[in-house]
């Protein structure tokens, strides 16, 4: 189910104060009264907070987030265009959307947004934080959350955005820039820099994949004078157009960048060395976009952690397409580390 939550105000890392901030989030299940049976879902770049929609099969009565016995929560990232605080978002001060004037997010100004809507919520504590990718980063910010969180399972991520990460993000934007209906975001609305932002999607879908899984899908197949290949990235290109706003794909690929659980911290194995949770760290051995060695960085620095590996040919999006390879990853470590308190169990269960 759906929900926005509005909080009254929200300061950023950077100093920046937001007011009426939305936070639009997706529930299932059932909060106990001691508030302790909560998994928080975190999403990848661009997706939405529906996590039972891209994850579906991870969701519900007897999967791996079992509705029966926790309250799975999964919060919209701000950038968004799906409900929380975006440059869509109106500007309390103004009257008008945000717009290029949409203050900077960081990795923890999110998860930080997020405790608040979980404390209000009455959350007292958080089992599991689990997510891939961007929703990865934000896992591993939710460690740093003292006792609230009591386990943490980062997917297809590293401990911070890499050269090669940060290199992905800017060509994205590059491509979305040089359209020439960009002038600095200051777009009419009817007239966005579609094939700008279409541009940036086929960049960013060359990243999510491998050659070997676009080899063995299209090969040198030709539909008329285009390859299959070619009409399959103009496809997503113009499919993320009708469903995203080019100022906030600029905001959310900027956030990627501030990924970095060390900064401000000390030393970048001290600070995972201070991480007490136990961890269950996923890598894809064919993800070129976060490679297999940054996640053994961060499980061989991580004091409680396990590395798992998904042998997957479909490279980072892996953990949205192999389904069976990542819930077998997690299930055995889960009926180790997910299981609820008999008394958050029964409130669950007794809740109406």
């Amino acid at each position: 189910m759906r929900h926005v939550h509005i909080l009254p105000a929200f300061r950023l890392e950077s100093g920046a104060a937001l007011r009426e901030v939305p936070v639009a989030y997706h529930t299932w299940g059932r909060l106990a009264a001691s508030g302790d049976n909560v998994v928080v879902v975190c999403h990848p770049l661009t997706a939405d907070s529906d996590a039972a929609r891209w994850w579906g099969a991870l969701i519900g009565p007897g999967r791996p987030f079992d509705t029966r016995r926790h309250f799975v929560v999964c919060l919209n990232v701000p950038g968004s265009p799906y409900g929380t605080v975006s440059p869509l978002t109106t500007d309390p001060d103004t009257g008008r959307p945000y717009g290029p004037r949409f203050p900077a997010f960081t990795i923890r100004d999110t998860v930080a947004l997020h405790r608040a809507v979980l404390d209000a919520l009455g959350v007292r504590r958080v089992p599991l934080a689990v997510g891939g990718s961007m929703g990865g980063m934000h896992v591993l910010e939710w460690a740093f959350q003292g006792d609230f969180v009591r386990a943490i399972a980062p997917i297809a991520v590293g401990g911070r955005h890499s050269a090669w990460g940060v290199a992905w993000t800017e060509a994205q934007r590059q491509a979305l820039f040089a359209d020439p209906r960009w002038d600095e975001g200051r777009y009419a609305p009817d007239a966005p820099p579609a094939a700008g932002l279409a541009a940036a999607r086929q960049v960013a879908m060359l990243g999510y994949r491998t050659p070997g899984s676009f080899s063995d899908r299209f090969g040198r197949t030709r539909d008329a004078d285009r390859f299959a290949v070619e009409a399959y990235l103009h496809h997503q290109g113009e499919s993320f157009v009708r469903r995203f706003d080019a100022n906030c794909y600029v905001a959310l690929s900027r956030q990627l960048n501030t990924h970095d659980v060390a900064r401000g911290r000390g030393a970048f194995p001290d600070v995972l060395g201070r991480v007490r949770q136990p961890a269950l760290v996923v890598g894809i051995a064919s993800d070129g976009l976060y490679p297999l060695d940054e996640q053994r960085e961060v499980a061989a620095h991580l004091p409680n952690a396990r590395l798992a590996v998904l042998p997957s040919p479909h490279g980072h999006d892996a953990f949205l397409l192999d389904f069976d390879l990542l819930e077998a990853a997690l299930r055995p470590w889960l009926a180790r580390h997910l299981v609820p308190s008999p008394r958050s169990l029964a409130a669950a269960q007794a809740t109406p």
